[in-house]
């Protein structure tokens, strides 16, 4: 595996500079400001990330205005208490997209926010707080507690809330693969442990974030 500074300088190189390449790198948001985000916005970047995986990412933008209303701005205690006549509403309501149980996995993670205020004071401390170092911990958590966060669902979801971590996108991967940390893209708990080793020692060698350290193997590669 190559020190992150020969694998940035790669990414420099396709980019046209080093200057231009750090223009590229938008830092994520600092702790205290996620924790100041309210439930409201957690549960829609969620739900919307949840619409997004496998559709027209457009369309689901498009239609965005309409999910808020649908779901009255995600207020969460709302969300939690939809019930059967709710569902049947929603799924004919031509303001969104009625999957019926991509709907309800608003209902089901609003629930799953509501959990996390009891174990940790707020979602949004049990999110902003999560170490970088464990970053893989936070989406078995995601995964496991919440509704339809597998795979990089929670990872988009993560970065459009510009909470620090890494995507594994196709571009990620192929770097990760081209230096030996996985063979395949990463699914079993053994491989996400070796790129989350590997993520970790590039933080180290670079003082960058994990948010910085994906879009530099990224565009190191496409």
């Amino acid at each position: 595996m190559r020190p992150f500074e020969e694998i940035f300088q790669l990414a420099a190189d396709r980019k046209g500079g080093e200057t231009q390449l750090n223009e590229l790198l938008e830092p994520p948001k600092h702790v205290d400001e996620l924790i100041s985000i309210r439930d409201d916005r957690w549960l829609s970047s969620m739900t919307k990330s949840i619409f997004q995986a496998g559709f027209n990412w457009k369309v689901v933008d498009r239609m965005w205005p309409g999910f808020e209303e649908a779901f009255n701005e995600f207020d969460i205690h709302t969300c939690a208490m939809l019930n059967e006549d709710d569902f049947d509403t929603l799924v004919s309501n031509k303001k969104i997209v009625r999957h019926g149980t991509k709907i309800r996995s608003v209902q089901e993670n609003a629930a799953f926010l509501k959990a996390l205020t009891a174990d940790y004071g707020s979602a949004a401390k049990a999110i902003a707080q999560w170490p970088e170092t464990d970053f893989v911990g936070l989406l078995e958590m995601l995964k496991k507690r919440g509704s339809r966060l597998g795979g990089t669902t929670a990872q988009y979801f993560l970065r459009d809330m510009n909470r620090d971590g890494f995507i594994l996108s196709r571009d990620v991967v192929a770097r990760l693969i081209a230096e030996g940390v996985v063979d395949k893209p990463p699914t079993s708990k053994a491989a996400m442990k070796h790129v989350q080793e590997a993520f970790n020692i590039w933080m180290g060698q670079s003082s960058r974030s994990l948010k910085e350290i994906s879009r530099v193997l990224a565009m190191s590669i496409g």
